[in-house]
């Protein structure tokens, strides 16, 4: 089952085998992604679908240092590199529009975070200067809240100029749409904070400016109810998903990326509150092959694993194998260069086809 094809789209995947975004941070010039960003995404061309690590929309987007971003001609033709790299060499991809809001630091970004209010999450974050407190963030106005659903759609025209096959909106992990989605860090008392209905309007209204910018069959979104990452707290979560899924589901977008593990009641109704391609990544698995026979077997129709494709280039050729998997040294996951990034080693192969294990 993980290894049949299944139309995402206008994609055909070969396998039910995603790689889940993950944070890099190699983006060292003006949030430009590198050659090495393109061997490193070409490498891992063999997953079903690739999605990127997280890419700010705007200046005011980014959190973290040396991330990328699509607001600009020269990060455009960065990303251009990755995508001809990529489907050079076979593969699928998707870039995760990834706005930190509130988290975020001057020192990695020259200003102050913005956030739906003036909240801060109770976490450090890392900067030139060592680890540092979160700062109280900036409250966007109502029309700053639009127009960053703007930037947002503004990125994804220009994703799809980079070539890529689609973009992901990052809803999950405590980041700017999530933190709308949030309780604690949602205090507004404009259209987009107080109810449940006005909680979810920013993710709602960014995805179908989205949609009308490069079409729904190229939109998903990723969403981690109830995890509490970086101080979010979700109560109601059992309330909010389901208005928020039966939103998205008129917009008709090609998926929804489910981060497993907060909600037992939510990952157990997730397939039938939504309608399309749902991914799920469980990082609760102990094995890749685990996760993909668990959800899969839930219903699931594509499963997203991290930290196994990180350090395997080739994964979707050691799971049909039932080949060793390297393990992923984390010393070597933000920052740095071709170590712990691009210098994975992939199976040496016999001619008969089968692994050459020492």
């Amino acid at each position: 089952m993980p290894f049949s094809a299944f139309e995402l789209g206008r994609l055909q995947l070969p396998s039910r085998l995603v790689m889940a975004p993950m944070t890099r941070s190699r983006a060292y010039v003006d949030g430009i992604p590198s050659s090495l960003t393109a061997l490193y995404y070409a490498q891992r061309a063999s997953a079903g679908l690739i999605v990127t690590e997280g890419i700010q929309p705007s200046p005011a987007g980014k959190g973290y240092m040396d991330t990328p971003g699509l607001h600009t001609d020269e990060q455009v033709a960065g990303w251009r590199e990755v995508t001809d790299a990529v489907h050079a060499a076979g593969g699928r991809i998707f870039a995760q529009l990834m706005h930190a809001g509130r988290i975020g630091h001057p020192d990695n970004t020259g200003a102050l975070p913005v956030a739906p209010s003036a909240v801060p999450a109770a976490e450090q974050i890392f900067t030139p200067n060592g680890m540092q407190d979160l700062p109280v963030p900036v409250e966007l106005t109502t029309a700053e809240v639009e127009a960053t659903v703007q930037d947002f759609a503004d990125a994804a025209r220009r994703a799809v100029d980079a070539g890529f096959d689609g973009v992901e909106l990052h809803g999950a992990n405590g980041y700017l749409i999530h933190q709308f989605l949030s309780q604690n860090a949602n205090l507004r008392d404009d259209r987009f904070g107080g109810s449940v209905e006005g909680r979810i309007r920013f993710a709602v209204e960014t995805a179908r400016a989205v949609v009308e910018a490069i079409g729904a069959d190229r939109v998903g979104i990723r969403i981690s109810p109830a995890t509490g990452v970086q101080g979010i707290v979700e109560d109601d979560a059992h309330v909010v998903y389901p208005a928020l899924l039966s939103a998205l589901a008129e917009l008709d977008l090609v998926y929804v990326h489910h981060l497993a593990g907060g909600s037992e009641e939510i990952d157990g109704r997730i397939r039938g509150l939504w309608p399309n391609t749902l991914i799920v990544n469980d990082p609760s698995a102990a094995h890749p092959a685990e996760a993909a026979d668990r959800w899969l077997g839930r219903g699931a129709d594509l499963v997203a694993l991290g930290k196994y494709f990180l350090a395997n280039p080739d994964l979707p050729l050691r799971l049909r194998l039932g080949a060793p998997l390297n393990e992923p040294d984390f010393s070597t996951a933000f920052g740095g260069d071709h170590r712990g990034y691009t210098d994975y080693p992939a199976l040496s192969l016999h001619p008969a086809g089968e692994p050459a294990l020492g």
